[in-house]
């Protein structure tokens, strides 16, 4: 016989299920869509011991150092078991995305690479990292941290480091020694992270199709702006983001005349792909300054509404 929780009834407990497996179903999909058949040895990567030689690269160069933006404690056991496509064995672990100052070389990235403890001290279990479904041209600084991390109520994950030999994409830094502490399961996510899109950008060819996001509009458009939220996002409803929430976004921009303003993206790009990117795609070349978002709108994967955030502009 089953017993249901104080105070709760059947009608209650059945709508509570139907949530939960609504926001399974989702999630299983988004990582379906990221991992079905295409995981790549260097998308993921199991080895619990750091096979990067010091090679004697500094943390900082010309002021600016390789550092952790955020690490988000995404899911208390709660990868689906579709994860396993990433990452055999990863179905009923933890998912915690780390977000990185600039993008990571994935060739430098171990599992071995990365510690995390608990609010008690404990060192966690790592058991896989992965850079998937965040693979596009310019996104390779989102790495989902897989294992068992803490209980989210008795003792959650409180610190993330990099212990091992983890360079920057660019080759000239080295991001051992990082840190940053853990934003817990129940916060809604937040963008961390803005910045241009640079034509530079190279696909380092670690996903496919599925996980390839579109581009901004080929004309009108004078730059384009990536914005990174702390974890992957979607709609309650299940479908893709597009104009509604495009005018959500609210972009400040200042002139040449030193006049700050606040505009809507004319376009909404890289949205349907399941990760934590999107490309604001904007009609003038003003400077921007941030960009923000109002609450409610976006969940994580454990469905939590994002609050209203912003972000300034990396320079």
């Amino acid at each position: 016989m089953t017993l249901l929780p104080a105070g709760e009834s059947a009608r209650e407990r059945h709508a509570r299920r139907a949530g939960r497996g609504r926001r399974q179903a989702a999630c299983g999909l988004a990582l379906l869509l990221s991992a079905c058949s295409f995981s790549t040895p260097t998308a993921s990567n199991a080895d619990l011991k750091d096979t990067t030689p010091d090679s004697g690269l500094p943390r900082m160069v010309g002021g600016q150092a390789a550092t952790l933006l955020s690490a988000f404690f995404g899911l208390d056991n709660g990868l689906f078991s579709v994860a396993n496509l990433i990452c055999p064995g990863a179905a009923g672990k933890d998912g915690m995305p780390l977000i990185f100052s600039s993008e990571i070389d994935h060739k430098t990235m171990q599992a071995g690479d990365f510690e995390v403890t608990t609010a008690a001290g404990v060192t966690g279990q790592m058991h896989c990292v992965s850079l998937l479904p965040a693979t596009d041209a310019g996104e390779l600084r989102t790495v989902l941290l897989i294992g068992a991390f803490g209980d989210a109520k008795v003792d959650p994950p409180a610190r993330v480091r990099i212990i091992g030999n983890l360079h920057s994409l660019d080759g000239t830094r080295n991001f051992r020694g990082a840190s940053i502490g853990v934003i817990p399961l129940a916060a809604g996510p937040t963008l961390i992270m803005a910045e241009r899109v640079s034509g530079k950008a190279v696909d380092s060819g670690l996903g496919n199709w599925r996980t390839q996001g579109d581009s901004c509009p080929a004309t009108g458009v004078r730059q384009a702006i990536r914005v990174v939220w702390a974890g992957g996002v979607s709609l309650k409803s299940g479908k893709t983001p597009g104009d509604v929430e495009r005018q959500l976004y609210r972009v400040r921009v200042r002139t040449s005349a030193g006049v700050e303003r606040d505009i809507l993206p004319m376009a909404l790009a890289d949205a349907a792909d399941p990760d934590n990117n999107h490309v604001l795609c904007l009609d003038t070349a003003d400077r921007v300054i941030s960009v923000s978002f109002p609450r409610g709108i976006f969940q994580d994967p454990n469905g939590d509404l994002n609050p209203p955030t912003s972000v300034a502009l990396q320079r």
